[in-house]
């Protein structure tokens, strides 16, 4: 039988500390919270809170499946998720990635709730770039390329320099 004071208290430690961080929080249903964390390599994560009958589950979109490297893409996933507290990276059916956490709802209190926003939010954000070039090298050239070629804006992806060819890089003036 579930325990709903657990549940009840998982959802007030929750909300308390969602609001305390000040995170924009949406609740489409009793017990669930889609909370939205502002980062700087990912602009934001989402992440999906679900308190049930006996844990809380957590759910954050990493990144689509690469579409190249798949075997070191997936390899240095696992390593990462070897280090993680409290969740790791996973992939869905089609190999898109996620970080997926599942904790008792006795152990869910404002502090660990702050503790797995802040985790989610750390792996995702410093995982990120890496992430894009072990799996997505070819198209971020590709970005480039098209971008620079039409004097639009590279900035968001000047974290790739290092992954241009010579040519890119002399097509890139004046902060573009």
């Amino acid at each position: 039988m579930a325990d709903t004071t657990a549940r009840e208290n998982a959802i007030k430690a929750i909300d308390e500390a969602t609001t305390e961080a000040g995170l924009e929080v949406e609740r489409p249903r009793e017990g669930s919270f889609l909370v939205t964390i502002p980062g700087k390599a990912k602009l934001r994560t989402l992440v999906w809170l679900e308190a049930g009958s006996h844990s809380l589950t957590l759910t954050s979109f990493f990144c689509r499946q690469p579409d190249e490297n798949h075997a070191a893409f997936y390899q240095w996933l696992t390593r990462r998720s070897a280090d993680m507290y409290g969740m790791a990276f996973t992939s869905d059916e089609s190999g898109d990635v996620y970080i997926r956490g599942r904790l008792p709802l006795p152990g869910v209190t404002v502090e660990e709730v702050d503790r797995l926003l802040g985790c989610v939010l750390t792996y995702s954000d410093e995982n990120f770039n890496t992430a894009l070039e072990l799996g997505f090298a070819s198209a971020i050239r590709k970005e480039w390329r098209w971008r620079t070629e039409r004097g639009h804006d590279t900035r968001n992806l000047r974290a790739f320099t290092h992954l241009l060819e010579p040519t890119d890089a002399e097509r890139t003036t004046n902060g573009r």
